[in-house]
């Protein structure tokens, strides 16, 4: 087959998923390798515009540890994680709404625009957009996302754009901002937009039944299954609160979820509008 042939195989194919998924919503969290390599970072991007352009309606969703880390070692202030979680005190707060709300979200948003996208740029703050109380004391101000505003991004979204949204949230129970979880802002955010897929960009191949082996992917998971995979050490450490906060939007009307390899340029459109399929994709009935 010509390369031409391939390329006209390869837009055929992806046609019966545009249909399908054109005027749904669609959101990505974006973190981890994907966003620290410039590489697979602009392959992220053009995948998010090239679906904004056929009709998806995608949301991003984003951290920005990495940045974080880099700006607090400038401060000469030390990053300390108590429970996998960054511990946050005043300071490192400070730096998490200034990095995150400010630098990163207006670089992904630079980014997207510069290669034809509309997007526009909103914190968790805007319009209330998430609302949260204290976690636990020992986490500092990290907070637990306990109701979701989803108006400020459908708004954008009915103006044609790309809502890039950096988590950070309103506190309910003091005057106070937190730091929340991406993953789990996310997974909250998608329930509320009533949304048809979450994507996960993550730094794996997705679920494995051997951590230390790629080749033992789990490749379709259902919500009933996850308890089991926890109790069994099979799921373990990060990805116990990564699955959890997944089988919670399954379990509020999220279609599909995807954990995909941010690593894997263009992972995003193989899994969306091919027949490849890659990752591990979660789902509510077995």
């Amino acid at each position: 087959m010509s390369s031409h042939e391939q390329q006209a195989k390869t837009l055929i194919e992806a046609l019966p998923y545009i249909q399908k998924f054109t005027g749904k919503t669609i959101v990505v969290k974006y973190g981890g390798n994907a966003m620290i390599s410039d590489e697979l970072r602009s392959a992220v991007m053009s995948d998010i515009v090239l679906l904004a352009l056929v009709g998806i309606h995608v949301v991003v969703v984003h951290g920005g540890g990495p940045e974080i880390s880099d700006m607090l070692k400038k401060l000469n202030h030390t990053s300390r994680f108590v429970d996998g979680l960054r511990y946050t005190d005043e300071v490192t707060m400070d730096v998490v709404q200034s990095v995150l709300c400010g630098k990163v979200n207006k670089n992904l948003v630079a980014q997207l625009n510069r290669l034809g996208g509309r997007a526009i740029g909103l914190c968790g703050i805007d319009g209330q957009l998430f609302q949260a109380e204290q976690l636990d004391e020992k986490y500092g101000l990290v907070g637990r996302v306990v109701g979701v505003d989803p108006e400020p991004v459908t708004n954008a979204m009915s103006s044609g754009y790309i809502p890039v949204v950096s988590t950070v949230a309103q506190g309910v129970d003091a005057d106070r901002i937190y730091n929340v979880n991406a993953d789990t802002a996310a997974a909250k955010l998608a329930v509320a937009l009533n949304a048809e897929k979450l994507i996960l960009l993550t730094d794996v191949r997705g679920l494995l039944r051997d951590p230390e082996n790629e080749e033992t992917l789990i490749r379709s998971v259902g919500a009933l299954e996850i308890p089991q995979l926890i109790s069994s050490g099979i799921v373990s450490g990060g990805m116990i609160p990564k699955l959890e906060c997944c089988v919670d939007a399954l379990n509020g009307g999220v279609g599909r979820i995807h954990l995909l390899d941010g690593r894997i340029p263009h992972s995003i459109l193989i899994e969306l509008l091919s027949n490849q399929g890659i990752g591990t994709m979660l789902h509510k009935e077995f």
